[in-house]
């Protein structure tokens, strides 16, 4: 599966320094062998998920929409389809600014 950086994530990704760099570049593949691999949100945050991981014992959360799952079992080409990653960081304040670009996105 290709992934699709929303602003947001572009913006985290190019101010880190290149070891995070790597790091979130790794989780990423990671998500895009095996999307499941998150927790799902509810409520507000319906449809996306969130997968966490470590880097220098500090925990990062990333933030994507995964392929709906009629899209995967409908046999579409894997190469073809996206997933959307529209945060990285650490928890602090995470959601809330999840949420508000959500809702600006809209």
């Amino acid at each position: 599966m290709k992934p699709n950086y929303k602003p947001p994530f572009s913006r985290f990704v190019k101010k880190a320094h290149k070891p995070l760099q790597l790091a979130i570049e790794d989780a990423v593949e990671e998500v895009c062998d095996n999307p499941d691999i998150g927790e799902p949100k509810a409520g507000d945050l319906a449809g996306i998920w969130v997968y966490k991981f470590k880097f220098n014992r500090q925990e990062y959360l990333i933030a994507y929409r995964p392929p709906t799952p009629e899209a995967r079992r409908q046999g579409v080409d894997v190469e073809l389809l996206m997933i959307d990653f529209y945060q990285v960081g650490s928890h602090e304040n995470f959601y809330d600014e999840l949420k508000r670009y959500l809702k600006s996105e809209r």
